[in-house]
């Protein structure tokens, strides 16, 4: 497992265990070449957004890993996007999940779901 598949499902991991919904792992690397993955889960509010990222950062910091970008997120904030380079973190309201819909948008992308219990199950196709 490469370092940056790792980082992703970590991370994925921990949106999952802090109740993100619908928490996916969308492997980018044979048809994007600016980021290899992509991590998407559903918050329930923007004080849910806001803690999903919270603990996003921290891990981070306990990894000795920089993000790109250090997202604030406002009152009226549907998607929170956290660049960490080779791996691009997308925690978005469950309205705004639905309407831009990156799952169809990448849909050539290998697909994998991760559970708080840890399991992950992969689509290549959905």
């Amino acid at each position: 497992m490469s370092n940056s598949q790792s980082l992703a499902f970590s991370v994925a991991s921990i949106l999952a265990e802090h109740k993100a919904q619908d928490v996916l792992v969308l492997d980018l690397r044979e048809i994007a070449g600016w980021t290899d993955f992509f991590v998407l889960g559903s918050s329930s509010s923007i004080t849910h957004m806001r803690g999903l990222a919270r603990f996003v950062d921290e891990y981070l910091d306990s990894e000795k890993i920089s993000a790109l970008n250090r997202p604030v997120a406002s009152e009226d904030e549907s998607w929170l996007l956290m660049d960490i380079g080779d791996l691009v973190v997308h925690i978005m309201s469950k309205e705004a999940r639905s309407f831009y819909e990156l799952e169809k948008l990448w849909y050539k992308a290998k697909a994998y779901s991760v559970s708080a219990e840890g399991s992950t199950q992969g689509s290549a196709n959905r």
